[in-house]
């Protein structure tokens, strides 16, 4: 699935496939309709490819939820797009149970299901199932053995601090001499005192 020159235009229904660049716009072709025509550099423009669904912890691709709807559907046609608000997000429920349905609008998945429908019939969701799920497969594959690496670890034993030592003279019961005073030097002064 290419969706490097598949775009969609602010205020215009639809998709359109990016052709060519003029000096002061684009040239593009309807994908329903398989006219060209002319945008202006001032209209807004979105790349499919960069376009994503909200989720709770990340966000997807829509060449990921495109995929998933491809599998679900094994190849054929989604749910029409004019379907209501409920039907809509209990579809998207099942092929994408981690999307944020408070960020995810009702009109958010009606384009995303009429894009799915347009790409699938014009052939741009060629879409290799069994390709794909080997992909996935070896992915994982070496991943696991990093993970089961991680698990195997164990904790060295912590090195035992060695016995305080205690001091001689708390378990002696003898006394230490006391130490003699160091003789005071005399002064002059205290001579003269005397």
């Amino acid at each position: 699935m290419d969706l490097s020159r598949v775009i969609a235009i602010s205020g215009k229904p639809g998709l359109y496939r990016l052709i060519s660049q003029t000096r002061n716009g684009f040239v593009v072709e309807d994908l329903e309709k398989g006219k060209k025509i002319s945008i202006a550099s001032n209209y807004n423009v979105s790349l499919l490819e960069n376009v994503a669904i909200y989720g709770v912890s990340q966000e997807f691709p829509l060449a990921e939820v495109f995929f998933r709807i491809y599998k679900k559907e094994n190849g054929g046609e989604t749910v029409d797009h004019k379907s209501s608000g409920t039907e809509l997000r209990k579809y998207m429920e099942e092929v994408l149970p981690e999307y944020d349905d408070s960020r995810v609008y009702d009109s958010d998945l009606k384009k995303l299901f009429q894009w799915y429908n347009i790409l699938h019939k014009n052939g741009l969701l060629n879409i290799d199932l069994a390709a794909v799920e080997a992909a996935l497969a070896a992915q994982q594959a070496e991943e696991a053995p990093i993970e089961t690496e991680e698990l195997k670890v164990e904790e060295k034993p912590k090195k035992k601090a060695p016995a305080k030592k205690v001091a001689k003279e708390e378990n002696s019961t003898e006394e230490k001499p006391k130490k003699k005073a160091a003789p005071k030097k005399t002064t002059k002064k205290d001579k003269d005192a005397e």
